[in-house]
């Protein structure tokens, strides 16, 4: 191995657990910003679409020419939109931690994509790991929802953002697929996708908590914008094809569970016994998901 590539993959772990855990620093944006869920994920699109425009333009990446990569960009960004949004739905229902564990279920949309549309076989390992993240939400549900009114939909928000997530990193594949494209300009169309997608619900939904009104509120959604979307991201995108997969997914929960320690201990929020067992048998489970099966 070059020592460059020796050194790039010495620090990628490290990178991609700062990635995550910075990343999910930006729920405590969500939780204090007086701004509606699908308002601040359009801030947060139109904030790093704009970083990605002045990225593309100062290392002269172009856009891409196939209609078909840009339209699959733009559908990606719709999804990433719709991600977000409910994300910070589920954040307001059930609090930071719980809400990025069930975002984090994605890896079982995206097998389940595989499997019906392109034809993937399902491995005993993947099996394995969706009956055990059934068990582990029941497991946190069930204290949550006796005792949060608002228990089932922080579930279901949650849930389906996961769904959202794992649309978009299809529709990303298929954009790169269709057309090798640099990767500024493709982010600049997903973050546009998402805006596009965005306006009208964060028009219906949130009128009234539209845009944030003060310097401080102003100031943390250009953070989230720019330091969770596009440094966060950028991180972990570096990061991820310099490791194994099987790294990648154990490294990868350092999100969710950054999420639960901000939750229980800088947030106040009670969990009780069952539901950190629960997590920590979700967790497991996710990283099952992660793992690719030999066939």
């Amino acid at each position: 191995m070059p020592p460059s590539l020796a050194n790039k993959n010495k620090h990628a772990a490290p990178l991609l657990v700062f990635g995550c855990v910075v990343f999910g620093l930006g729920s405590l944006i969500v939780r204090f910003v007086p701004v509606g869920a699908y308002a601040v994920a359009w801030w947060r699109l139109l904030v790093a679409g704009f970083v990605f425009w002045l990225l593309a333009r100062r290392f002269g990446q172009k856009l891409p020419q196939s209609r078909a990569a840009v339209r699959y960009a733009l559908i990606s960004g719709a999804a990433l939109g719709f991600d977000l949004a409910l994300w910070h739905e589920s954040i307001y229902a059930v609090g930071p931690g719980i809400s990025t564990l069930l975002n984090s279920l994605q890896i079982f949309f995206l097998t389940a994509i595989g499997f019906f549309f392109f034809n993937e076989r399902l491995g005993r390992i993947q099996t394995a790991g969706l009956l055990l993240a059934v068990c582990g939400v029941a497991m946190i549900a069930a204290p949550e929802s006796g005792s949060n009114a608002k228990a089932a939909w922080g579930f279901v928000s949650g849930m389906v953002s996961g769904a959202m997530l794992a649309l978009s990193m299809v529709f990303v594949r298929k954009t790169q697929q269709t057309e090798a494209a640099p990767l500024f300009p493709v982010m600049m169309l997903v973050s546009a996708g998402g805006v596009l997608a965005l306006t009208l619900p964060a028009l219906v939904f949130d009128w009234g908590r539209l845009y944030p009104e003060t310097p401080r509120d102003i100031l943390l959604v250009l953070v989230y914008g720019v330091v969770m979307q596009c440094f966060a991201w950028g991180l972990i995108a570096y990061a991820i094809p310099l490791l194994s997969l099987s790294l990648t997914g154990l490294l990868l929960l350092s999100e969710p569970v950054a999420a639960l320690l901000i939750d229980c201990f800088l947030l106040g929020k009670p969990i009780a016994a069952v539901q950190w067992c629960g997590a920590a048998l979700t967790l497991f489970s996710i990283y099952l998901g992660s793992l690719k099966t030999a066939h």
